[in-house]
Formats: structure tokens, C-alpha cells, sequence
């Protein structure tokens, strides 16, 4: 647990990266559910579908051209400029999707958020020098001159920059497809996850590009390169079989979450706690991507959580069997690979888990003399200058495992009988320095120091089942 002062400022590339990430993904995240929509459309009207209707088959493309493209520049401007900025990035990126023959994804992720910024800072050059009662006009007509302008420019000068990055990333990918090298991108993409860019790499780089190929061909692998939950299920049911101490024991509720409910996040702290587990999960990402390329399966839309039934939902109707096979077969390849680490391991690790166990009763009996061994007492003095009545747990996307933490430390307070404290859970982005105690992962807390630098700060190993959540409670009924 750690406490944080206005002044400092964390930093480092992590940091940096989860934030431009996170920026990335939070343009596709809210806008999931119409991608879902169109996924379902797709799936079930077109003539290769479930139930052909040429009818609502038409929905299909002004969905894919215009629907998803503005949704996502909306989006991004409002995260630039709220509302004012939304307008403005979505007139802008009809230039861009006028101006191309192909989805426009990616146009709408860079010309959303750069229209929206433009406006901002055209509003500043007469911010307080409009004389009252034009106020109105001028904002209606400098944004809507501005949108225009912009949308012209986009048709003629980054219409042509994306169309050509979108073909050449699909020609890379289909060029990794040929070669049958598809798999190595569970090298980078399996690391990353951990490190909790894991909404980015799939909203931000596999979204667009997966649903351009499903608009051409009705499906694509790229949709499970990250959502696939075969390697965090084994990975899971090595620590249930060979894993020690509250690993162990955490692990099985661990799988129902991850597995079923999709949140891939709770998995993530069991390869931080042995780094060199990465090699599992690695392994079974690559066996997963081999397999879609060898059976050609893949899904048609983001499969949002990676739920195995938003898996399955989301497949196409002649990949069920490619599918399910990545999904068995990466599971089985992690568990093998873990199973293998934590073996080889297990002598060692119960030492150590017997040892912090030794520590840890230690510290409780200094805490039960009145002494600080315990973390809690650097919450204390803090705590008495500031009533703490609004905790936040923050995580990537504000949706998963936060969620789940919230959850938990809600009925530890409800059972402790600690009234007047509201708990909630939001995006590290949408942090507004309200915060009284902002719960987040280790590896999350130095952006949640940026962006609420006043309130008290918790770093957890794990949301489900933190020993630290005890230590707040006891903060709170003081």
C-alpha cells in the first residue's frame, strides 16, 4: 500500500505507453456493442449466413462505412474536446471516408481526436472577447466553418495516407498469414497483455484491422490473437494443480472469471508474481494463432470481453471447429509449459510462502503491540486530514477487473458495518482529482498518481483477493 503526495511525479516509457494505449482503446471500447451489432447482422443476413435476407443484408455496409468510422471519431473527439469536439471530429472524418473506398478505422482514429483539438485551440483565440449575447453564433459558425474546412482537407491529404497504411498493414498480415509466421505476434502481444495493454493491442490495433478483413472476407483471425482465453485458462489450471498458498486457492475462482466472464485481467498478476510464466502464455497464444491459420477459422467481430461465449458467438458459422480447437489446444500448451515452470519451482516457492507466512504473523503481532509494522499506519495521517468518503478502484478501461475489486471491497465494508463511503470504479483517463483513495494494480499506479495526484493511493497485486483490503477497511472504520 503507498501514499503519494501532490508533488511527485511519477513517469517512466510504461507509463507513457499505457497512456497512448489506453487513448487508443478508449476511441473502440464504448463503441463495442456496434461492433457486436454489426457482427451479428453480418453473421446472420448475409448471403453465406445463418438465415440469408437480402433485405437486412443492406445494413451491412453504411454500418461498416459510416456507423463504426463515426461512432469511433466521436468518440475520440469528445475525449479531446467533450461534445464541441465530437461535432467537429465527426464532420471531419466524412472527408476521410468519402475519400477512400475501404472502412475507415483508422483515418477515424487519427482525424477524430486531431479535428477536436484544432477546435480547442481555435476557441482560444477569442475565449473572453465575444461580446454577450453572440456567443451562440460564434461557436455554431467557427465549428461549423472549421468541420468543413477540415473535412476537405482530410478527403484530399490523409485520405490517401490512411487508405495506403490500412492496405499496407493488411498486406503484412496477409503476408505473416502466407508465410505461416502469423503466430510470432503472441511474442509481443502475450508480454503486453500482462503489462495491461492488453485493451489497446485489441481495440487499437486488431479491431480495425480484423474488422476491415471481415467486411472483405466475412472473418478474421486477428479477433482472437488477444481475446483468446486458452492461455489464461491454463495458466490458471497449472496454479490450481501445481501452484502454492493463496495462488493456489485463488486460482479455481480465478478461471470463472477469466474463462467465463471474459475479464482476462485477474490473470495477469499470476505471471507478474514468476515473470518467467510470460513463456507460457506465450506458447499457448502462438498455439491458438497456428491454429485459426491452419483451419482458417476466425470470428466475425470483436469478441468483447473474451468470454468464451463471446467467443462463440462471434464465430463464424464454418470456423466452430478451428475455433474451439485454438481456444482446447492454447489452454492445453500453457497448462503444459506452467505446469513444467511451477514444478520445477515448487520446492523453492514454498519455502518462500512459508516464510511470508512467518513475516506476515510477525507483523500482525508488532500491529496487535500498537507498533507500525503494518502498511496501514502510513495511511493514518493521511487519512485524518482528508475524510475519506469516495474510493475509486481504476484500472485500463474502467469496466473489468476494477469492477470486480469494487465489488469486493463493497461487501468487506458493507460486513465491517462502515457507513457514508461510496465505492466505484472508473478508467485510469477519467480520473478528475476528486478521488479521496484510488485503489489501483501496482503497475497502474503511476499513471492513477497523474491524473488524481491529491488522493490516497493503493497498489494492489491482485484485485479479487488483496490482503490490503482489510488494511483500508480498518483505515475507514477509524
Amino acid at each position: 500500500m503507498t501514499t503519494t503526495s501532490p508533488t511527485r511525479a511519477p513517469g517512466g516509457a510504461r507509463v507513457g505507453v499505457q497512456k497512448f494505449g489506453a487513448f487508443l482503446s478508449g476511441m473502440i471500447m464504448p463503441n463495442i456493442a456496434a461492433f457486436i451489432a454489426w457482427g451479428l447482422i453480418t453473421a446472420m443476413f448475409i448471403p453465406d449466413g445463418w438465415t440469408p435476407n437480402a433485405d437486412i443484408a443492406t445494413l451491412v455496409g453504411p454500418m461498416i462505412v459510416y456507423l463504426l468510422p463515426l461512432l469511433i471519431a466521436n468518440m475520440g473527439g469528445r475525449m479531446i474536446y467533450d461534445t464541441r469536439g465530437g461535432v467537429v471530429a465527426v464532420i471531419a472524418t466524412m472527408g476521410v471516408i468519402v475519400g477512400t473506398d475501404i472502412p475507415m478505422f483508422l483515418g477515424a482514429m487519427i482525424v477524430g481526436p486531431l479535428a477536436a483539438w484544432i477546435m480547442k485551440q481555435v476557441d482560444k483565440l477569442w475565449a473572453g472577447k465575444i461580446k454577450a449575447g453572440f456567443e451562440m453564433l460564434v461557436d455554431n459558425f467557427s465549428a461549423g466553418i472549421l468541420g468543413a474546412l477540415l473535412a476537405i482537407g482530410a478527403f484530399f491529404g490523409i485520405a490517401p495516407l490512411v487508405t495506403g497504411l490500412s492496405k499496407a498493414l493488411e498486406a503484412v498480415v496477409d503476408w505473416l498469414v502466407s508465410i505461416s509466421l502469423l503466430p510470432l505476434l503472441s511474442i509481443f502481444v502475450e508480454p503486453g497483455k500482462v503489462l495491461f495493454l492488453n485493451n489497446a493491442i485489441n481495440h487499437g490495433v486488431f479491431t480495425p484491422i480484423g474488422t476491415a478483413q471481415a467486411e472483405s472476407t466475412g472473418k478474421s483471425l486477428l479477433f482472437l490473437v488477444e481475446a483468446n482465453p486458452g492461455p489464461g485458462l491454463g495458466l490458471l489450471l497449472a496454479f490450481t494443480i501445481f501452484g502454492v498458498g493463496m495462488a493456489r486457492t485463488s486460482a479455481p475462482g480465478a478461471i470463472v472469471i477469466q474463462f467465463l466472464g471474459g475479464i482476462h485481467e485477474i490473470y495477469f498478476p499470476y505471471v507478474l508474481m514468476k515473470p518467467i510464466l510470460v513463456l507460457s502464455v506465450i506458447a499457448g497464444g502462438m498455439t491458438g494463432v497456428l491454429t485459426n491459420v491452419v483451419f482458417q477459422s476466425g470470428l466475425v467481430a470483436p469478441a468483447s470481453p473474451g468470454s468464451i461465449f463471446a467467443v462463440l458467438a462471434m464465430t463464424e458459422r464454418n470456423s466452430y471447429l478451428g475455433v474451439i480447437l485454438s481456444v482446447v489446444l492454447a489452454a492445453a500448451v500453457t497448462f503444459a509449459v506452467a505446469a513444467l515452470i511451477l514444478a520445477a519451482s515448487r520446492k523453492k516457492d514454498l519455502a518462500a510462502e512459508h516464510g511470508g507466512d512467518l513475516s506476515a504473523a510477525v507483523a500482525q503481532t508488532e500491529a496487535n503491540k500498537g507498533k507500525s509494522s503494518s502498511v496501514l499506519s502510513g495511511l493514518v495521517g493521511t487519512a485524518t486530514a482528508t475524510k475519506i468518503e469516495n474510493v475509486v478502484f481504476a484500472c485500463d478501461a474502467g469496466m473489468g477487473s476494477s469492477a470486480m475489486g469494487a465489488s469486493v471491497l463493497r461487501k468487506k465494508l458493507e460486513k465491517a458495518g462502515v457507513k457514508g463511503v461510496t465505492v466505484t470504479n472508473k478508467a485510469i483517463a477519467n480520473l478528475d482529482g476528486t478521488e479521496d483513495l484510488v485503489i489501483t494494480h501496482k503497475d497502474l499506479t503511476d499513471r492513477a498518481k497523474k491524473a488524481s495526484a491529491n488522493a490516497v493511493h493503493v497498489s494492489v497485486d491482485n484485485f479479487m483477493n488483496s490482503p490490503k483490503y482489510d488494511e483500508v477497511v480498518d483505515l475507514l472504520t477509524q
